[in-house]
């Protein structure tokens, strides 16, 4: 099957954005006066919308008490530097957009301005087509951004494939029907990914191009 249409998760995928992430949760359960959440946890978390996140982590937060806690997040974060990407990231996504009929997408649990602002960064725009963000769709595991990502083009699923490094990327794939290829390097252990239903886990990134291959997989 030709594979048209590669959505790219970011964080744990892209770029590796752990310790600003820990660094920013740790800011915004100071202003609410809880202790920062271990690291584990935080990685647990990582790839899910802001207020899912905060949830999972405090549980019994007030709603008034997430919004403080998002907030603090988030002005830390933009204060931050930026995160690295892994190495040879770069490299393959610029071969990756120059194949003639292979489209690249992100869909990320980032807001859109967290996304433009890493992408300038590392000198990337232009690559992805279009970024589906949790600015305004539902947060993963939700099939939503995957729809609005194969609609803007008009590609159907068995043409399609998610890259991640998390469960939630692995299930929003499955949920729109499409193929998910799993990353060992980000955050969440491979054998997770390979129960949540990851069609290949790759090892590093030059096995993840291999697996996508000139432009023909299995996607399903």
């Amino acid at each position: 099957m030709t594979l048209r249409l590669i959505v790219f998760d970011v964080d744990g995928t892209l770029v590796d954005s752990q310790r600003q992430i820990a660094a920013a949760y740790t800011a915004g359960f100071a202003a609410i006066d809880r202790p920062a959440p271990r690291l584990a946890e935080v990685r647990s978390v990582i790839g899910l919308s802001l207020p899912l996140a905060f949830t999972r982590l405090a549980p019994d937060a007030t709603p008034g008490e997430v919004e403080r806690g998002i907030l603090a997040y988030r002005r830390a974060f933009s204060a931050g530097p930026e995160a690295p990407l892994f190495p040879g990231i770069a490299e393959m996504l610029r071969r990756l957009g120059s194949r003639p009929t292979t489209l690249l997408r992100i869909a990320t649990g980032k807001s859109r301005r967290g996304v433009d602002r890493l992408l300038a960064h590392h000198a990337l725009e232009g690559l992805f087509q279009t970024v589906q963000t949790a600015d305004l769709h539902p947060s993963k595991p939700h099939p939503a951004m995957l729809t609005a990502a194969l609609d803007a083009v008009g590609v159907t699923p068995e043409h399609a494939v998610i890259v991640g490094d998390a469960t939630f990327d692995v299930e929003m794939g499955r949920a729109a029907g499409i193929g998910a290829l799993g990353v060992a390097w980000g955050y969440h252990p491979a054998a997770a990914l390979h129960g949540a239903g990851a069609i290949g886990v790759a090892e590093d990134v030059a096995a993840l191009e291999a697996m996508l291959g000139a432009g023909e997989m299995a996607v399903a």
